[in-house]
């Protein structure tokens, strides 16, 4: 997961980075590339709210926004060539690019946008539900009427546009991007084509991207070694097992926050004294250190570090007397031992391995915690729906670049408030930062509702995990970062001779 992430998201979300290439003589004019995941999207359509990170970060390549984001987080022009924004966010005015093509041969339209917009705040997308109307002013050009000012709308027009009149989105897949889906095997593979009517004409490089399927790591690697996939998105655990010279490996994290999300409204973490002890009994280094190889940035916050404008680490340093003195406290002690169940998604092996060294840890503090090991969907059914369960380690992320999307769901009233979170101060400190015009304020709301956050012990933070995509020594490059979870296959290439 990472599910939005639960993950986001942001990835949320699905885009293409801007700038052009330059010519290269190294880039071969046809390639393939076969590249391992041990995650598959839940869906191919991109206005399905049940979508998770895993998927938006692959439907990267095939669907595109209005706007998109560039690596350093800055929002580039994407279908939309130009825009300007009225009454201090209250109206968004966008003029549409003449050369955008959907993968059928057909061209976006504007009442293919205003379609997307509508069905997405429908949907329940987090920031477009305050969408009033969209309008078709004349040809090539749209305004995005909001219901409130919000200075900080941009980036959840980020999300993917489809076709107005494709009623079977999730099998019949047509997005504006640089690939095309040539077909989808569930539990096997997808299948990524060339679009060649791409409006960025020397883009993507690679002719076709194969994307296989494997139900856990071990069998990943397998595969990676002996060399039936060219390469895959791996954990820095995984990265050390292998041979740095049998193989290339390119940093990446994944913009999202791993945590120990803690059940607000479900004993006995309804009780904050509780949620106090087991922050200061988990040590976050030394969950780092044992189940990643010390490979990670820790974030004591819900947003992720990468977002630093915005980013303040409200870390609990490690202090197991404190913990064992605040659960006694709560009437827990060597008689009357605190029990709790950690749920846990299977098939993502670096939460499992967090799970372990945590359960490892609060024992040390008089805490009997026990794994719950379960499947996806029963996890999304379970958990992140229903909210029965106790505690969770997941890792969430943001469909956009904006580090108002990690903080959404910590809102009394959000739908995707799974940790049941609910604080007056928290909603009327969120409430004033959607209508904030001045971009300094915003920043120092945005810091005090992590504030707000970190003392009450929501949940326990953990980190951004380091991942890595790693190919066969000397065969590909060109890979990008963002600070969203997204994987750019347009701008990779085979190196030459390869």
């Amino acid at each position: 997961m990472t599910f939005n992430r639960i993950l986001c998201s942001a990835l949320f979300t699905v885009l293409i980075l801007f700038p052009a290439c330059k010519n290269n003589r190294n880039i071969e004019s046809t390639a393939e590339i076969r590249f391992g995941f041990t995650t598959e999207p839940a869906t191919l359509d991109p206005l399905n709210p049940a979508s998770t990170a895993d998927g938006r970060s692959i439907l990267f390549n095939v669907f595109e926004g209005l706007v998109k984001p560039n690596t350093d987080g800055t929002l580039m022009p994407c279908i939309a060539e130009s825009w300007t924004i009225e009454q201090e966010g209250l109206i968004y005015n966008f003029t549409l690019r003449d050369n955008i093509f959907f993968h059928d041969g057909s061209q976006l339209a504007p009442s293919d946008v205003k379609f997307s917009l509508d069905t997405a705040a429908a949907a329940g997308f987090s920031g477009l539900d305050n969408i009033q109307e969209v309008r078709i002013q004349k040809e090539k050009e749209i305004s995005v009427i909001l219901k409130l000012k919000d200075p900080d709308f941009l980036p959840f027009l980020t999300i993917g546009m489809v076709k107005a009149l494709n009623t079977d989105r999730e099998k019949n897949v047509i997005g504006t991007g640089p690939f095309s889906v040539e077909s989808y095997t569930p539990q096997r593979n997808l299948v990524l084509l060339k679009f060649d009517n791409y409006w960025q004409g020397n883009l993507p490089h690679l002719d076709k991207v194969t994307i296989a399927f494997f139900a856990n790591f071990d069998s990943l690697m397998v595969a990676l070694r002996g060399g039936s996939i060219d390469g895959a998105f791996i954990t820095g655990a995984m990265a050390a097992q292998l041979d740095s010279g049998q193989f290339d490996l390119f940093h990446n994290t994944s913009a999202a926050v791993q945590l120990m999300a803690l059940n607000n409204g479900a004993a006995p973490f309804n009780d904050m004294r509780v949620r106090l002890a087991i922050n200061y009994g988990i040590d976050v280094q030394g969950i780092i250190d044992a189940a990643f190889f010390g490979l990670g940035v820790p974030s004591g916050s819900p947003i992720i570090p990468g977002l630093s404008v915005y980013y303040e680490d409200q870390s609990y340093y490690y202090n197991p007397e404190l913990a064992r003195a605040l659960l006694a406290q709560a009437g827990y002690n060597n008689e009357n031992k605190l029990s709790l169940e950690i749920t846990v998604p299977s098939n993502y092996t670096m939460h499992v391995d967090t799970a372990q060294v945590i359960v490892s840890q609060l024992e040390k503090i008089g805490v009997n915690a026990e794994i719950k090991l379960v499947d996806w969907s029963t996890w999304r059914a379970d958990v992140y729906l229903a909210r029965n369960y106790q505690a969770t380690v997941i890792s969430l992320d943001s469909p956009t670049v904006s580090a108002r999307s990690f903080l959404a769901r910590y809102n009394s009233n959000s739908s995707s408030n799974f940790i049941n979170f609910k604080n007056a101060e928290y909603d009327g400190v969120y409430s004033a930062v959607l209508t904030e015009t001045d971009s300094t304020q915003r920043i120092s709301l945005y810091k005090q509702a992590q504030r707000i956050i970190a003392e009450n012990a929501a949940s326990v933070y953990i980190q951004d995990i380091y991942y890595y995509m790693v190919f066969r020594s000397g065969t590909f490059t060109g890979v990008k970062n963002y600070p969203l979870y997204v994987f750019d296959f347009a701008e990779i290439y085979r190196k030459a001779n390869n």
